[in-house]
């Protein structure tokens, strides 16, 4: 199974991009924008967003803890076989903080393409949490 892990330190307080983060139906107005371009509801913890390169997938929330700022979901598409991703927000200091993704997925030949798609969603989220 290949992992993805990206890490960022952004000078935003946690509260702030947990906020963000949590806001789970949201994600392309207030967490990803330019890089996810649609987020419609599917069901009471699902949404399918649809990213800048046309691709769609259906994201699954499988727990959200607020006392330690991590959320877990399951992505299904055609491509993948598994897909589990958590994000966590690390505070440092009252005003910074180290934004934590991890993905695990199966097949392994797609870890080029998820790099690169997790590299260009962590910079999307970089500008829209900092820019405020």
């Amino acid at each position: 199974m290949a992992t993805v892990r990206k890490e960022m330190h952004l000078d935003v307080p946690a509260e702030k991009v947990w906020a963000a983060l949590a806001d789970f139906q949201n994600v392309h107005t207030r967490l990803a924008p330019g890089f996810v371009t649609d987020s419609r509801p599917a069901g009471d913890t699902a949404r399918i967003i649809t990213f800048s390169n046309g691709t769609t997938a259906t994201e699954t929330l499988v727990t959200m803890d607020a006392g330690r700022r991590r959320l877990v979901y399951v992505v299904a598409s055609e491509r993948l076989t598994h897909h589990n991703a958590s994000a966590e927000i690390v505070a440092e200091g009252d005003a910074r903080c180290r934004f934590v993704w991890t993905t695990d997925f199966l097949p392994d030949t797609l870890a080029s393409y998820i790099d690169s798609q997790m590299g260009e969603g962590a910079r999307a989220m970089k500008v829209a949490l900092e820019r405020g």
